[in-house]
């Protein structure tokens, strides 16, 4: 099966809850280090070729300011909350497998989502944009272009997604948008549409995993513009 052809909500945002950030703008109409979600958004709103990306510490912001963007581009700086006993109990990802990511300008706003293996990035499959759909969309449908391009070319290995809820929808075979229909999201809704469909006449040969973002830091499919 084919499927046809970022930031998420406010990234400051986990749980409900504020989690500072600092903003790093190379390029926009205000740079340097920013220290909020909305004065960063402000600086690269409309800007041709903005530069910018979120570090968890200023030490770190201003040790990226001071160098070049390409340095850091798709490049996760990341720092475990979780103990060394809490990670070791997790373990380590298998690189043996393939992972799968959305991002979404918006939400409800333009949609893309991909596939790459784990090991080293290299996308297999990357569709999109789409015009006013969600990032749980998005997720869910990587995950069944995931798992029907795998069957088709008979490969084994294991799909690992960051979405619980892709992979609930994935299970029950349905999808729980609250999105509504609309002329600009027609594509994503027939995309919906034939994943279930596939869903209900196929089974599932490759093992689904929950990636442990806490652990591991991002998904190595996930699109760099946190």
């Amino acid at each position: 099966m084919t499927l046809l052809g970022s930031t998420k909500q406010d990234p400051e945002l986990k749980n409900g809850k504020k989690k500072k950030k600092y903003y790093v703008v190379w390029s926009g109409s205000k740079t340097g280090v920013l220290e909020s979600w909305e004065e960063c958004k402000n600086s690269i709103h409309g800007f041709k070729g903005a530069k910018y990306k979120s570090f968890k510490t200023l030490e770190l912001a201003k040790e990226a300011y001071s160098g070049e963007y390409e340095d850091y581009k798709g490049k996760t700086i990341f720092e475990s909350e979780l103990t060394p006993d809490q990670i070791k109990l997790i373990g380590e990802p298998n690189l043996e497998t393939i992972s799968v990511d959305a991002a979404c300008s918006g939400n409800p706003g333009l949609m893309e989502y991909q596939g790459v293996e784990t090991k080293t990035k290299k996308i297999i499959f990357k569709m999109g944009p789409f015009k006013n759909s969600t990032n749980n969309v998005g997720e869910f449908l990587a995950l069944v272009h995931a798992v029907a391009h795998m069957k088709k070319i008979n490969d084994p290995r294991p799909i690992y997604t960051d979405s619980k809820i892709a992979m609930s929808w994935v299970k029950k075979k349905t999808q729980r948008t609250k999105l509504e229909k609309n002329e600009e999201n027609e594509d994503s809704f027939k995309l919906m549409e034939r994943a279930i469909s596939w869903l209900k006449s196929n089974e599932i040969t490759n093992e689904i995993i929950k990636w442990e973002t806490k652990a591991w830091g991002e998904i190595p499919a996930d699109f760099g513009r946190k």
